[in-house]
């Protein structure tokens, strides 16, 4: 983390808080408690909050507000974090059933990482994952925390078409395909919950923040969950407050 804020211009409407130049949950805490201070006090001239790893872009009406006025409030704000308590920490549970026609690419995983198929799924279903931030796709989920154990390549050769629950891994990354679309990662599993549904409100389940737990799952139980899901019966489970499984 810097010891110093940086503030940078983004055009003629946008300003963005960056924070440092790595990604970390120290970090990320501070960019959650920011945007959540930010949002709650609704100030005139926000318009949007959009975080990242590692910084903030504030986008705001230059008629309203002014850029070293925005700057200035932005730099009170930060300056009273301190001792701002994090809101309660939420542990989603996904039941995510790996390999086959789920997670065609786990063995993959497996041989290039000199493991058994089971020890990539224990690896992978052992560890809670911290949500970055969203992207790429509406409810996509930026994970950090998984194992170096599992870290896999990219395809060389990016599928046209992923079904929406995937999980999958890109390097030192893990994350999950909330709708059908295109994607190089390597995928191991797939849960039969729905993480973006534009009839819900909110439309997204995950939140930056969130922790992400897979559950392991055979194919008998992904298709009871997801005639349950289908028919909107279904709740996710959350554990709030609990405590978070590490890794190696």
């Amino acid at each position: 983390m810097y010891d110093k804020t940086k503030f940078i211009p983004a055009g003629d409407r946008g300003i963005v808080m960056e924070f440092g130049n790595s990604i970390s949950p120290e970090i990320n805490t501070k960019i959650r408690n920011m945007v959540m201070v930010i949002d709650k006090l609704k100030f005139p001239g926000i318009e949007e909050i959009i975080p990242t790893y590692r910084s903030i872009m504030i986008i705001y009406d230059p008629l309203t507000i002014g850029y070293s006025r925005i700057i200035e409030k932005l730099k009170e704000i930060e300056m009273g974090l301190v001792g701002t308590s994090e809101s309660e920490t939420r542990i989603v549970e996904l039941p995510t059933v790996y390999g086959g026609e789920y997670g065609p690419d786990i063995e993959f995983v497996a041989e290039h990482n000199g493991l058994t198929v089971d020890e990539v799924i224990e690896i992978h279903s052992s560890t809670d994952y911290l949500l970055y931030m969203l992207g790429f796709t509406p409810g996509f989920g930026y994970l950090g925390g998984m194992s170096e154990k599992i870290e896999t390549p990219r395809l060389q050769v990016p599928r046209t078409k992923i079904p929406a629950g995937s999980t999958g891994i890109a390097g030192k990354q893990t994350g999950i395909y909330p709708i059908d679309s295109p994607g190089g990662w390597q995928l191991i599993g797939r849960t039969p919950v729905r993480l973006f549904n534009p009839m819900a409100e909110p439309p997204v389940l995950l939140n930056a923040g969130d922790y992400i737990r897979f559950i392991p799952i055979d194919e008998d139980e992904y298709l009871e969950i997801l005639d349950l899901v289908n028919r909107g019966k279904y709740k996710v489970n959350i554990v709030k407050g609990g405590s978070i499984h590490g890794n190696d």
